[in-house]
């Protein structure tokens, strides 16, 4: 995996874990319409990590330089 999959995965899965945040402060505060879209936010960023991850891991294998 190059180091510029690496840090676009990392950046999707650090979106997810700020949108669930902050659908979780929402929630916390009332504001259940806002929560439920920040959740579905946060659903399509770990569904789209996810996409690339199994689309990375079925390329071939590259080598790693140490």
């Amino acid at each position: 995996m190059t180091e510029s999959n690496e840090m676009h995965l990392a950046e999707l899965h650090t979106q997810a874990a700020y949108a669930h945040a902050a659908a979780a402060h929402e929630h916390s505060t009332g504001d259940h319409a806002s929560a439920q879209e920040l959740a579905r936010k946060a659903l399509d960023y770990s569904v789209e990590a996810l996409k690339h991850t199994e689309e990375i891991a079925q390329s071939p294998t590259q080598s790693v330089q140490v």
